[in-house]
């Protein structure tokens, strides 16, 4: 068996017009997330943490900003497809741990309802995503609310049934 940890960064600047969209779900709020795509950042996050424990580079690599096709693509499209390459690749998801840096909104309501529809998109057991909400106590960008920032590591296995890779 071959194990891999992959990490995972992304920020998105808050936008008075679109819809607040986070680990697939909308969540009521006075503003959105700027983004080629719906700019669900931690969707993104775990994207580029899941590529790189499967050394496939990053989210933007697969799904170019510049591509017409992902404009205002839902999120949870780019992570079916992003599960799809790295089982096709003969990975299989071990885990997820990820934190959300915001101030406003309080997320702790919406937790288990993302954990659910994560999973669902990458047919995976709700357990295996572990999510966590926290402030920046008013410090940086995220602090002064002008955007949102997430945070994952994610485990993925492959197994080795010649005893190779």
């Amino acid at each position: 068996m071959k194990i891999r940890v992959g990490f995972g960064y992304d920020v998105h600047a808050f936008d008075a017009g679109p819809e607040l969209w986070l680990g697939g779900i909308k969540i009521p709020h006075t503003a959105g997330l700027q983004g080629h795509s719906d700019a669900d950042v931690l969707i993104h996050t775990i994207c580029d943490a899941l590529l790189g424990a499967a050394n496939m580079r990053d989210i933007g690599y697969h799904f170019p900003d510049t591509a017409g096709e992902y404009k205002n693509i839902d999120s949870k499209i780019l992570l079916a497809r992003t599960m799809t390459l790295i089982r096709d690749a003969g990975y299989e998801l071990g885990n997820i741990d990820a934190t959300i840096a915001a101030e406003q909104p309080k997320l702790k309501l919406y937790i288990p309802e993302m954990q659910q529809v994560l999973a669902t998109v990458m047919q995976v057991d709700p357990n295996d995503i572990s999510i966590k909400a926290t402030t920046t106590e008013k410090l940086g960008f995220t602090g002064r609310q002008e955007g949102i920032a997430a945070y994952a590591t994610v485990l993925i296995v492959k197994s080795c049934k010649d005893g190779l890779s």
